[in-house]
């Protein structure tokens, strides 16, 4: 199914950020990966408000940021839900891609610290500089290996034939296998932050 943006969001951005709602709510494992952005439930709002701003200019919808922000954000009340697990993969150039100032980037790499604790989240930062076994040219989230969701500049692209769905379980399998966890992980987050200028 190929949803186009600018009818999606010929009303304004809060209806797109609401209209995966009773999917994220029913989804029990979620399989993310985002090569060049945080996923949207682990942002902050800061950092949500920077990157909500960019697509709203470029689509020519109507402003409504901050109704979107705060759609964005109660969505985010579903990694604390029983029953759900999020295995999430980012690639390093993910944590380098700004959205709003540094101390807005600032924020986010905390951010995303503190998820990582979370009992249901398994994130998962893959090397820039690493020989790899393949190379995804978008972001894709898997729902329940039922759903794959992918986005482009103009449209959100749903998958569901089975053997599509099994390919790119296969592509999540080959990713994770070069991500770091851990420790490892988390010092390259913090190590990308000592890189941002000093916000004091």
């Amino acid at each position: 199914m190929y949803q186009e943006f600018r009818r999606q969001t010929h009303a304004g951005m809060k209806r797109l950020m609401q209209v995966h709602v009773p999917l994220y709510e029913r989804t029990s494992l979620f399989r993310i990966y985002e090569h060049n952005v945080i996923p949207g439930l682990f942002q902050t709002a800061d950092y949500a408000a920077a990157m909500l701003s960019l697509w709203i200019s470029f689509l020519g919808t109507p402003n409504d940021l901050e109704a979107s922000v705060i759609a964005r954000m109660e969505r985010q009340r579903v990694i604390y839900q029983a029953g759900k697990h999020f295995s999430v993969l980012i690639e390093e150039q993910s944590l380098r891609t700004w959205f709003g100032t540094a101390e807005v980037q600032a924020g986010q790499l905390d951010r995303l610290l503190t998820v990582m604790s979370l009992p249901t989240v398994s994130i998962g930062i893959i090397p820039m500089m690493i020989e790899r076994p393949c190379v995804s040219s978008t972001g894709f989230w898997i729902f329940d290996d039922e759903l794959v969701c992918l986005e482009t500049p103009t449209a959100n692209i749903e998958v569901t034939r089975p053997s599509e769905v099994k390919l790119y379980l296969r592509m999540f399998g080959h990713l994770a296998s070069v991500a770091v966890y851990g420790k490892a992980a988390r010092q390259i987050i913090t190590s990308v932050a000592e890189e941002l200028p000093s916000t004091k």
